[in-house]
């Protein structure tokens, strides 16, 4: 039996991937700084521990008998939505904590003969200058230099790729590098301030009065794209079975403007509400995966509609606030 071990096991994409793998016939140990908020995890093994911590990642990371994970799942990271990212108040937290950790694994993976370790990257590492259009946002993989990304928690992914890119150089590390573009589903954060957008515009409309209002930060017309989670674990696991050691964009390129978002989750609440604009930390004003190399190098990429995964989160959401 095959043994991975999912560092972030008690997030939300972390979780998810716990049972994944766990499917696909693996033996999995989980680590994170809490238990699985939603639901029990599936691992075989979950050990409550600080990745901050030399001494933890060096534990955690040795398996029995001397042998080495065939698998590292490094998913753990200080993050959330925009109102965690772009409020300026938590950069130094971010950047310290996911840095420390990504330092940690990299030098005990090293050691222990690792055979191969993903790191979740972000989309958020691709140059403001080329996010300033909703309509035309450039997101192509080697767009990412001349590096500016527009917040900390970026350049924090893009310097934690390139020291894995290090220790694959220097050290033989076998990596696996995915850049995400807003992960969603069910089993997501949708209170508490770590939340992104379609948990928070969910949580939003079902809780509002049936002629009421919700609040949207900007003017709505800012672009995303998103993915629900069970294809970017499709994604994952299709990449760490590949060759492909270059990043490479994991996400939908269903662009939708956040009014289009905010409208369409209106629609499952059959609810006539009115979208009042507030000012708010926003991010870029648009962005959109780009599939074309991971089409090329893994035959590859997500095809299910957004309104199906919105769907069936809404409905998750729901379920929990009225329990």
């Amino acid at each position: 039996m095959k043994s991975a071990l999912v560092l972030g096991a008690g997030g939300f994409i972390g979780s998810h991937l716990v049972k994944r793998l766990k499917k696909d016939g693996f033996w999995v140990r989980g680590v994170d700084l809490k238990n699985p908020e939603f639901s029990e995890t599936a691992a075989d093994e979950f050990v409550v521990g600080d990745l901050r911590d030399n001494c933890t990642v060096k534990k955690i990371m040795f398996l029995k008998n001397e042998d080495s994970f065939d698998e590292v799942y490094q998913l753990a990271a200080d993050m959330g939505g925009a109102g965690f990212v772009f409020s300026g108040m938590n950069d130094a937290e971010i950047m310290h904590n996911s840095a420390l950790i990504n330092l940690n694994v990299a030098e005990w993976a090293v050691k222990y003969g690792i055979k191969k370790l993903f790191y979740s990257s972000s989309a958020c590492i691709y140059p403001e200058y080329n996010q300033l259009d909703p309509d035309n946002p450039k997101c192509s993989e080697d767009t990412a230099y001349p590096a500016m990304p527009d917040s900390e928690y970026g350049w924090e992914k893009l310097f934690s790729e390139r020291l894995f890119f290090a220790f694959a150089r220097n050290h033989g590390l076998n990596i696996r590098i995915a850049r995400f573009h807003n992960i969603f589903g069910p089993e997501g954060v949708y209170d508490g301030g770590r939340e992104k957008a379609p948990a928070a515009i969910c949580r939003k409309v079902i809780k509002a009065d049936q002629d009421g209002e919700i609040e949207i930060w900007g003017d709505g017309k800012q672009t995303r794209s998103f993915l629900y989670i069970d294809e970017c674990l499709e994604g994952v696991r299709r990449l760490m079975n590949s060759d492909f050691r270059e990043p490479v964009n994991i996400g939908s390129e269903e662009m939708v403007t956040i009014n289009e978002l905010t409208e369409m989750v209106i629609g499952f609440s059959k609810k006539k509400l009115n979208i009042r604009h507030i000012e708010g930390p926003l991010g870029v004003r648009g962005r959109n995966s780009d599939n074309r190399l991971i089409k090329e190098k893994i035959g590859w990429a997500p095809s299910q509609r957004l309104k199906d995964g919105m769907k069936l989160t809404f409905e998750w959401i729901r379920k929990e606030i009225e329990k």
